[in-house]
């Protein structure tokens, strides 16, 4: 039992590591549940496609709006505390609204705001909560450590979560949300046993928030790799959102599957994600991480096609196990750049930007896949889709050569703020 404790957290990485990736899987099983469950209960309350798709839209609109000051809270605080704080917050409203469902007055307006309230928090835990790895092991480790974090999401909230939620859901509405607040009460007290070494900004030397969110936000700018992975996350994301706002109803009205068979598309597209995990490292010895992002973005842009052009869901589930393992290709190395370049008292601040980006990109696509699909069709947001991502990767193709080998994305020096006159860092370009 030892030695398989230690192939999957090794030693070498230290106990809080253990309590993080810990208290990371079980909220992921928590959130998969969700991934399936709150969609079928917006659906189950409307069949309007406008409705559903605007369901996606509060979900993501939140770090939108409050990104930028969730880094910089995060860049100023206990961010351990921060992530028990907000999760706690979580819980409650999950109660409230399992509660709510049991009672029998649940209404498509109050999901919608209780969705709302769940983005929030989740952009001040999933901010701080991506600030904990580099503090708590080395850098040459952090592929390591990203990658189990990264088998949590695709085994629990991918693999297993989706098709758990949509079967409770189909034994009755609010059982799917008390586990996932169950779950989630239970990775609080998990990230409490983590230690951190001191971190946070003395209040005598806090500046004005803004000028602190300037500096996060200039860093990015001037930064040429990350720049470059926000600038393409935002413009393919509104293709993402067009497409997988109407996600619920794609699937089970033109592919004709049910509910438990709308979480299977997570779980087929998990299993891709696994292929991406063991095909990784291969990969990454093989190619240029700009080339590797290069065909993602052509098999994300053929996904869309593929999946407007059919009905069969024997068709459409090898399309989504594709996608799958390019997304999780994409992700381990859009995380591992990002966390290796940014020095560490900057790293919730461009994290937010990083998070503006991704979640700017899948507010906009959202609204118009669900204005898209309320005219003309389920399918219309997956042409929209195709269609841009292909213009979008003519547009974006030559500026992914700032994407360099993890090798050769060293961070800056993580400079002590009080010898930086201008509160800015020489970010390398």
């Amino acid at each position: 039992m030892s030695r398989l404790l230690d192939l999957l957290w090794p030693a070498r990485l230290g106990r809080s590591f253990r309590w993080l990736v810990a208290s990371s899987w079980v909220s992921n099983l928590g959130d998969g549940i969700a991934l399936a469950a709150g969609p079928l209960l917006v659906a189950s309350l409307t069949d309007s496609a406008f409705l559903v798709a605007l369901a996606a839209t509060l979900q993501w609109l939140p770090p939108m709006l409050f990104g930028l000051f969730a880094g910089a809270i995060t860049d100023r605080v206990d961010r351990r505390l921060l992530v028990v704080v907000v999760d706690g917050a979580r819980v409650l409203a999950l109660v409230a609204l399992a509660a709510t469902i049991l009672s029998g007055h649940v209404s498509i307006a109050l999901v919608l705001g209780v969705l709302f309230v769940l983005g929030t928090a989740e952009v001040f835990a999933d901010n701080a909560s991506a600030t904990l790895l580099p503090m708590l092991v080395a850098r040459r480790d952090l592929a390591v450590g990203n990658q189990r974090i990264q088998t949590g999401l695709l085994t629990l909230n991918q693999l297993a979560g989706p098709p758990l939620g949509a079967a409770l859901f189909a034994v009755g509405w609010a059982l799917p949300f008390g586990t996932q607040a169950a779950l989630t009460a239970l990775a609080v007290g998990l990230v409490a046993k983590v230690v951190l070494p001191p971190h946070g900004r003395d209040p005598a030397t806090q500046r004005h928030i803004g000028r602190e969110i300037a500096e996060g936000f200039r860093w990015t700018v001037r930064h040429a790799a990350v720049r470059t992975l926000v600038l393409t996350i935002f413009t393919f994301n509104i293709t993402f959102g067009a497409a997988w706002s109407v996600l619920v109803l794609y699937a089970t009205e033109h592919l004709g599957l049910g509910e438990v068979g709308f979480g299977l598309i997570t779980t087929v597209s998990a299993l891709g994600g696994l292929l991406g995990t063991a095909s990784y490292g291969w990969l990454t010895r093989h190619l240029a991480l700009g080339d590797i992002m290069r065909i993602g973005l052509i098999i994300e842009t053929l996904t869309h096609l593929g999946l407007a052009l059919t009905r069969s869901p024997w068709v459409a589930m090898p399309i989504f196990f594709v996608f799958g393992a390019h997304a999780f290709v994409w992700g381990t190395t859009s995380t591992t750049v990002r966390q290796r370049a940014v020095p560490t008292r900057l790293q919730g601040r461009v994290g937010s930007v990083y998070m503006v980006g991704v979640t700017g990109g899948l507010v906009v696509g959202s609204l118009v896949g669900g204005a898209l699909a309320q005219r003309w069709g389920v399918t219309a947001p997956f042409w929209f889709a195709f269609a841009g991502s292909a213009v979008f990767v003519v547009l974006i193709w030559r500026e992914l050569r700032h994407i360099a080998h993890d090798d050769e994305s060293d961070s800056e020096p993580d400079t002590d703020p009080h010898t930086d006159p201008d509160g800015t860092d020489a970010a390398r370009s």
